[in-house]
């Protein structure tokens, strides 16, 4: 293997066998022996499921490479065979160097030993000497910060304490290479700033991270390219931002189209020769291929929460371009409308009404209400219907959004309606972005002076 490649995965695949009744197992062991020694011909008891196919890719030395895919595609298995813990049906794994992982929430800990004991364990296990460990365990301590709890048994930790402990002893002792399974998902927002720092600096080292995550901005954030399975097929290994649009268009297409996607992607990944895991930045598909449409009928919410209706209904919650058109996928800087229809059905008195967009994750990032705050509708007679537009220029950076809406009155107790996550939309990538977070404020490109000094 190159010297420059610290991980090689050539035509990887796993099968399992799938039982339908405990006593078919037992079948499997004595009968296909039996029918050998009779000359009959053979036949199994279970069914094949093959959770990965002929997967390959290379990651060289001092890269970060994303794998994403949706549960069940076969991620945890590919790492669970590149780190050794699990044997392939066929293909093969060569790695270099001392490889490192944080695949489940407290592998490898003994849940009687105490965090101390359990880090001289870990690492010895990782082939650690005595001196080294030793050498080690105050910046594994420092960095895990638990405390007094180092000299508690793990079986008494918090879940985010087991994953700090445990990220702590695989980061700190530089490994070569470093799996992260999803396991970072767990500790709060400052660990995981802290945990994010130490992949950046483990990779200025040298050090490969293989990383699975959910989190299609840590994808493109942190890794150097991506590899989309599905199904346990290998559908797209390419820069991440190609990978990440592929995974999002898969997941949100129709059952109908699902299949359909999945082969356009298969046939660029072949053509443009990624297969041996080389870059695929350039034109990784072509753009025709990529672009949304400005409706995507897959774009639909699995958190759709309506409240009881109390003397009103909302009907329904869309987004219209300037011509009117219902759209979901959305242009930065471009002007559109949130549209609300629905009905009263009882009067009411000092009436308002809102909308709202959230982010993936639940936080609320913007809204708008109407009459402005402190004012109302004074009277609204029952029966009436209402068709309310909210216009609004969207300054969000690219990603998934939801939004949502209700009807409330100054003098009842509770909403008259309300919907949760009625309907989301995503923003589209532009090819030059130079703002982060949730939203852009920017009106122009930064402008730099160099001032001179003698």
């Amino acid at each position: 293997m190159s010297s420059e490649i610290s991980v090689r995965v050539e035509n990887l695949s796993k099968c399992y066998h799938i039982y339908d009744r405990p006593g078919d197992r037992l079948k499997q062991f004595i009968v296909p022996r039996l029918r050998r020694h009779a000359g009959s011909g053979p036949r199994q008891y279970f069914r094949e499921f093959w959770a990965l196919k002929d997967v390959s890719l290379e990651v060289k030395k001092g890269e970060t490479v994303g794998i994403i895919g949706r549960n069940g595609s076969g991620k945890s298995t590919l790492l669970q065979m590149i780190c050794g813990t699990l044997n392939p049906t066929r293909g093969q794994v060569q790695t270099t160097g001392r490889v490192a992982a944080l695949l489940e929430l407290g592998s490898g800990f003994n849940p009687e030993f105490t965090g101390r004991e359990n880090i001289h364990l870990n690492a010895a296990i990782l082939g650690l000497s005595p001196n080294e460990i030793d050498a080690s365990f105050d910046d594994i301590a420092a960095f895990a910060d638990i405390g007094d709890f180092l000299e508690q048994p793990v079986k008494t930790y918090s879940s985010g304490m087991v994953v700090r402990l445990a990220f702590a002893v695989q980061a700190m002792i530089n490994p070569d290479i470093l799996v992260v399974d999803e396991a970072l998902a767990v500790g709060d927002e400052k660990f995981q700033r802290k945990c994010f720092a130490r992949l950046e600096e483990l990779k200025a080292n040298g050090t490969s991270i293989l990383f699975v995550s959910h989190s299609a901005p840590s994808i493109i954030e942190l890794c150097d390219r991506a590899l989309l399975l599905d199904h346990g097929t290998r559908v797209i290994y390419a820069s991440p931002k190609h990978a990440v649009r592929a995974y999002q268009k898969i997941i949100y297409a129709p059952p109908e189209d699902h299949q359909r996607l999945v082969e356009e992607y298969l046939t660029a990944d072949c053509v443009e020769g990624t297969h041996d895991g080389s870059d695929a930045t350039n034109s990784d598909l072509e753009p025709a291929k990529l672009d949304f449409a400005t409706f995507d009928p897959g774009l639909v919410p699995e958190t759709t929460t309506s409240y009881p209706s109390q003397g009103a209904e909302i009907d329904s919650i869309s987004i219209l371009d300037l011509a009117g058109q219902v759209v979901n996928i959305l242009l930065a800087d471009n002007i559109y409308m949130f549209q609300v229809t629905g009905r009263f059905q009882r009067d009411f008195s000092d009436v308002y009404f809102g909308t709202h967009i959230r982010s993936v994750s639940g936080v609320e990032i913007s809204g708008q209400r109407h009459p402005a705050d402190g004012h109302y509708i004074e009277n609204v007679r029952a029966g009436s219907t209402f068709k309310i537009v909210y216009s609004f220029r969207m300054s969000l950076l690219p990603g998934v959004y939801f939004v949502g809406g209700g009807i409330w009155s100054a003098n009842e107790p509770n909403c008259a309606h309300r919907i949760i996550d009625a309907m989301m939309f995503r923003v589209a990538a532009s090819e030059k972005q130079s703002s982060f977070g949730y939203v852009s404020l920017a009106t122009q490109p930064p402008k730099l002076e160099m001032l001179c000094r003698p």
